[in-house]
């Protein structure tokens, strides 16, 4: 009997050591998954940061530096006596004799949904009168342009002005806006003007406060065409253009 015991003690021992292993082995296999989806989880953030970098790249792929900040290519007007190239800026008006003309600068680029981005400084006269034109045409054997029109200088600043056209503002910003806007303005005295024009919406920003947005209910209204920068007729001024890039927006 004590023999047949010890065997069934000695049965009983490995039996519970066999069972014992068993529940550590289960315990280890049951503690790996999550160890695996912390993983999977970090490698889905990072695949997320990679596609927000992706898609940054892309949108820098999408836009384009309209001036090189070095020579007049892919634009035209009158570069001999008005327009001129100074420090990267396109620079164009005096501070001792005021503009003869109306005068732009005109890409040979046609763009019709965009957003642009452009920096705009203005020295001497604060009765200075500017604008950046877009969705605009250049008539035919002629100093002027046609088009909408994202307006510059005292009692304009972030309107939007139909040039040659309707001859009117479109829409512009009320005085506290305005105040907003100009106190915003940039080092060096540089402003910022954005512009985006999307079918029929067109949205404008001043030194980053938005100035506009405005829906045109004409469907006859031209929806794409070149964009330019002005100098107005009387200003006894200079007004300098730069880093001027446009994204083409994908419909």
């Amino acid at each position: 009997m004590s023999m047949t015991r010890a065997k069934i003690s000695r049965h009983l021992f490995l039996a519970l050591t066999t069972a014992w292993l068993g529940l550590v082995v289960a315990g280890s296999a049951s503690a790996e998954p999550p160890q695996k989806a912390k993983g999977g989880s970090e490698a889905t953030q990072v695949g997320s940061t990679a596609n927000g970098q992706e898609g940054a790249t892309q949108r820098e792929k999408n836009a384009i530096r309209l001036f090189d900040g070095r020579s007049f290519k892919g634009w035209e007007g009158d570069t001999r006596t008005t327009w001129r190239i100074e420090n990267g800026a396109i620079v164009a008006g005096s501070l001792k004799k005021p503009t003869p003309r109306n005068e732009f600068l005109c890409t040979r680029q046609r763009f019709g949904d965009f957003e642009l981005r452009l920096k705009f400084k203005i020295t001497g006269d604060r009765r200075v009168n500017a604008g950046v034109q877009f969705r605009t045409e250049r008539i035919p054997n002629h100093h002027e342009v046609i088009g909408y029109q994202a307006d510059i200088g005292p009692g304009y600043f972030g309107a939007l002005y139909d040039e040659s056209r309707r001859r009117k503002i479109l829409a512009a910003p009320d005085q506290a806006t305005t105040r907003r806007a100009l106190a915003a303005v940039g080092k060096g005295g540089w402003h910022t003007y954005r512009i985006r024009a999307e079918g029929n919406h067109i949205e404008l920003w001043l030194n980053g406060v938005q100035t506009v947005d405005y829906r045109e209910p004409d469907p006859n209204i031209a929806r794409d065409g070149i964009i330019a920068v002005q100098i107005h007729a009387g200003m006894q001024a200079i007004i300098a253009y730069k880093d001027i890039v446009v994204t083409p927006l994908r419909r």
